[in-house]
């Protein structure tokens, strides 16, 4: 099993800011359950982090339903709101911090193993190709949702099921009306 541990320290290697906030932690275990997988990380003296056994004591857990990853990777900055949180409050808030400012530098990560230029090049070519691919998506629903209202009519737009409760709504209205006056006109005639 690959821990995560590296690759988050490799982060807060360069944010001492981060580390400060880590350390009041020391030797706590969060664990991260995602249904399908359990991380469990414990904060070490220095601030980093340390893979646990998987029967480790969490001080604090962070459940999230599989369902919400997209949804969380898509807003980091609102990735808390889609967790369930049991323990210790402090943690999480911490942790809860440190997801929403902890970024990855992968040009200069990449630099260092490929140079300046091809890895500024790599990157924007990568942010332009996931933008492309975004774009691309929104595209793809919009041509689908005009398709399935428009040409094959198995959705209905929201206006024209107003506009026909609407409808059905008056032609109820003028038959009651309708049955009231025959039932007055049925009286004068008794």
């Amino acid at each position: 099993m690959i821990s995560v541990a590296p690759f988050i320290n490799h982060l807060l290697a360069r944010e001492d800011w981060a580390l400060q906030q880590l350390l009041p932690h020391a030797g706590k275990v969060a664990c991260i359950d995602t249904q399908m997988l359990q991380i469990r990380l414990r904060i070490a003296v220095d601030g980093y982090l340390e893979a646990v056994a998987p029967d480790a004591l969490a001080d604090v857990t962070i459940r999230i339903q599989a369902s919400d990853v997209p949804l969380i990777l898509q807003n980091r900055e609102r990735a808390f709101s889609y967790v369930k949180i049991e323990g210790d409050a402090d943690l999480a808030n911490t942790l809860s911090r440190l997801s929403e400012h902890l970024r990855w530098d992968a040009e200069a990560d990449l630099s260092r193993v490929i140079g300046d230029i091809p890895a500024v090049h790599l990157v924007a070519g990568s942010k332009a190709l996931i933008a492309n691919v975004q774009q691309a998506h929104q595209r793809l629903q919009h041509n689908l949702a005009e398709y399935l209202t428009e040409e094959k009519p198995v959705l209905v737009r929201p206006q024209l099921t107003r506009q026909l409760n609407q409808q059905v709504q008056q032609t109820r209205d003028d038959v009651e009306r309708l049955m009231k006056r025959i039932e007055r006109l049925e009286r004068l005639r008794s």
